[in-house]
């Protein structure tokens, strides 16, 4: 399995063979390829910011000569005018990695706010806010880190570090019971040490779970906040407790407020706009090319 440094550099890999090809002609045509130049990152909307490391392993990869100074780190409040960070290098190499820098950085930023958003609703309560797999592809490690950045927590990164027996995995396996005892003879056989979760569609689902055992977290799908409170009564405290299914931003209080462990939120990282920064030449009044 790859790590994550290496999952990182086959996207960043990858944007640069998208975006450039054979290459930048536009800043190849007009910009000597000795010309020297800096940039600056603004900010230009309130907002959490992360992405620095990753940024700084765009400029690297594609031109290590290039300079990277930081003046923000990942998880801090930004506001309009606050300045992250200063590259010095060749201009055709601040011009080339400008538009991927941005799109990571926008990106991770914009999920960042809105987990952050999502913690502050949550204050006073001892619920967390989850993630889930509904990811770009490609841009899962980087989508979840930003999510972490703004105070949310992962849940599985995949289908390899859970196992999570949702609706289909029971009616497919037939029933409740076949599908803990077939999870728990698969680990077995594979000498597998995995935190098992399943979903429960209403209460005659939750009090087989209950009465059969042998998972760590019932995943509580699409219960009306009341329905929770019950649930949550039921179960005791003998299970890791999970809100799912249809929670926004303005009912999430609600579920956190019945005494549920976590609330998983898929647009953390599916329904996110990205923070509004730039990059642009410092001094650019200044810049003269020869």
């Amino acid at each position: 399995m790859l790590t994550v440094e290496e999952l990182n550099d086959r996207l960043i890999d990858l944007a640069f063979a998208e975006d450039i090809g054979d290459g930048d002609h536009t800043t190849l045509c007009c910009i000597p390829e000795d010309a020297m130049g800096e940039s600056k990152l603004l900010i230009k909307e309130e907002g959490v910011f992360a992405g620095v490391e990753i940024a700084k392993e765009v400029f690297h990869r594609f031109d290590p000569t290039m300079q990277v100074e930081v003046f923000i780190q990942d998880g801090t409040h930004v506001k309009p005018g606050d300045i992250v960070m200063s590259v010095k290098g060749k201009i055709q190499s601040l011009l080339q990695t400008e538009r991927l820098m941005l799109n990571i950085l926008q990106r991770m930023s914009g999920i960042a706010t809105m987990a952050n958003k999502y913690v502050q609703k949550l204050k006073g309560t001892n619920t967390r806010v989850l993630d889930t797999r509904k990811t770009t592809p490609g841009m899962r490690m980087l989508e979840k880190l930003a999510v972490k950045i703004g105070g949310g927590t992962n849940h599985r990164i995949g289908l390899f570090d859970m196992i999570l027996l949702k609706d289909n995995h029971i009616d497919f396996a037939g029933g409740i019971e076949n599908a803990i005892s077939r999870c728990h003879q698969y680990l077995k056989e594979k000498g597998k040490d995995l935190k098992i979760e399943i979903e429960v569609r209403d209460f005659d689902e939750l009090n087989r779970v209950l009465a059969f055992g042998g998972v760590d977290r019932i995943m509580l799908d699409n219960f009306t906040p009341e329905e929770t409170r019950k649930a949550v009564e039921l179960i005791g405290g003998r299970y890791e407790t999970e809100s799912s299914g249809g929670i926004t931003f303005d009912t999430i209080r609600d579920y956190a407020e019945q005494g549920v462990d976590f609330v998983s939120v898929g647009a953390l990282t599916h329904s996110v706009k990205g923070l509004d920064m730039s990059f642009k030449a410092a001094d650019s009044d200044k810049l003269v090319i020869k």
